[in-house]
């Protein structure tokens, strides 16, 4: 599917069917594929990366464009279960048009960083800066989370929110893979800056973006080191809770156990002692009796909780 947008005043608007400077394809179909590789020159391989999950962030030379291959966190979908993924997206940048590949569909050029932009090339730059910030905002909804299983984990004794905790922590240690890859193809446009031609602010922006996606990995790498340790803390208290659950019901079981070893030695069918005298019932309902304080007493003086 093709979208296209004009640069409008330092707007990035949409331009329907006509001639624009943006070409956005999402999912592009095989005659969108032979039309970019054939026509527009791109280089087959690095179509198929911006394409693919797993590609790295780098940056390549055409004759007369660069590619851009960068990462950017997917949305989230609430059956993803706490799983975070990263995707694949292809700039395309020639001299005067930007071509946009991507697997997904998502929203584009929203936030005041799209507002006023120059040229094509200060947009593609602005693109990495909103992934940046994609990346940022969905560390602040995975440390939430995290508060949230944490009280949920303490207070369970089931395996499910510990899962969870592991998909998170799976999460980061994608996010912490992709926003390193960004870093190394933000560092390469530093160094290819006046082959780009970004003009006069494109190394500050640069500059800028290098900053900011240092620390964002910087962050990922804070959250995942807690979440390594919460996980290995909160294994510990769903064992130490099941320890404690088994004490309390073995104190249980005995304490039932012991009475019923009284009353059963009194009802067998020889003769016992006791048998003839009419107080015998309850004679033997308080010795039952007092074998469950005396072993409660026992269970506590010696600290068996």
């Amino acid at each position: 599917m093709l979208k296209k947008y004009w640069l409008n005043q330092g707007k990035v608007v949409d331009n329907g069917e006509g001639e624009a400077q943006v070409w956005v394809y999402v999912d592009p179909d095989e005659v969108e594929r032979r039309f970019l590789i054939d026509q527009m020159g791109l280089d087959e391989h690095n179509l198929a990366s911006a394409l693919d999950p797993d590609e790295l962030a780098r940056l390549e030379w055409e004759h007369d464009h660069a590619a851009l291959i960068y990462k950017r966190p997917s949305s989230y979908q609430e059956e993803g279960r706490f799983m975070f993924r990263v995707v694949s997206t292809g700039l395309f940048l020639f001299k005067e048009r930007l071509i946009l590949v991507q697997a997904k569909e998502s929203p584009q050029f929203d936030g005041k960083i799209f507002t006023k932009v120059p040229s094509v090339k200060s947009l593609a730059l602005r693109m990495l800066s909103r992934a940046v910030s994609h990346y940022l905002e969905h560390l602040r909804v995975i440390n939430q989370a995290t508060d949230e299983l944490e009280g949920k984990v303490n207070a369970s004794l089931e395996n499910k929110y510990l899962i969870y905790m592991f998909i998170l922590q799976k999460s980061l240690v994608y996010y912490l893979s992709s926003i390193s890859s960004n870093g190394g193809l933000i560092e390469r446009l530093r160094n290819n800056a006046a082959r780009l031609e970004l003009g006069a602010d494109g190394p500050e922006m640069l500059e800028d973006l290098s900053i900011e996606n240092t620390q964002c990995y910087k962050q990922a790498e804070i959250y995942s080191s807690i979440l390594a340790s919460l996980m290995d803390a909160r294994v510990s208290i769903v064992s130490n809770n099941l320890n404690v659950l088994m004490k309390t019901l073995n104190m249980l079981t005995i304490s039932i156990m012991v009475p019923t070893f009284v009353v059963s030695a009194f009802s067998m069918n020889v003769p016992v002692p006791l048998s003839a005298h009419s107080w015998a019932f309850w004679f033997i309902m308080a010795l039952a009796g007092s074998s469950v304080m005396g072993w409660l007493y026992l269970w506590n003086r010696w600290r068996w909780f």
